[in-house]
């Protein structure tokens, strides 16, 4: 009856060592050294504090601000800890409900845009913690910014062009742009003269 307990305790705990410990280990000091930034959290900072990070995405709601795609992480949104997706279906009535409301609330901040309302503005990725938006929404939310900052749209939709990250190897998926990165930038643009 011993006999076949022996070997597989010596098994799992070499299992347990080697998948367990060293090859977590060997990854971590690979990313460390090949990735460094990304392995630390591709953390931003302004002035040497930490204000956010180029992975994961933030809540912004100031007018004067580009916003981000909406998150259905819990039990708050953009939490790294609780990463995923409502799982509602597209005929679900709480998922319609919200949609509608994330568009309403669009539609308030800037009652003058009648443009068509780009869908990564209203319903939230599979993550729930996307850094980034479409160029199209960034260019949907140009005018308010314009307005809340007492500038020239031009000048904002210039920043988009600026900021707008190309395709993954050239075609897949869409040009998008940080949200992070593109308000930091606004912050340190000079306001153009209204026209």
């Amino acid at each position: 009856m011993s006999s076949p307990i022996r070997p597989a305790l010596v098994v799992f705990g070499a299992l347990t060592l080697l998948c367990g410990v060293l090859y977590p280990l060997a990854v971590t000091g690979v990313a460390a050294v090949a990735f460094p930034a990304q392995a630390a959290g591709s953390i931003v900072e302004v002035n040497g504090k930490a204000v956010g990070s180029a992975l994961i995405g933030q809540a912004f709601s100031s007018p004067q601000y580009f916003w981000s795609r909406p998150s259905a992480t819990g039990p708050m949104p953009n939490n790294g800890a609780g990463s995923g997706g409502s799982n509602l279906g597209a005929n679900n009535p709480a998922l319609i409900d919200a949609v509608k409301g994330r568009i309403a609330a669009l539609k308030a901040a800037d009652p003058a845009n009648t443009a068509p309302i780009p869908v990564d503005l209203v319903t939230a990725s599979g993550s729930g913690l996307d850094p980034e938006i479409s160029v199209a929404a960034a260019r949907y939310q140009a005018g308010r910014i314009a307005a809340a900052r007492k500038t020239d749209s031009a000048q904002v939709l210039a920043l988009v062009e600026r900021h707008q990250l190309k395709q993954y190897f050239g075609f897949f998926g869409e040009p998008r742009v940080n949200v992070l990165e593109l308000n930091l930038a606004l912050d340190q643009a000079k306001p153009a003269a209204k026209q």
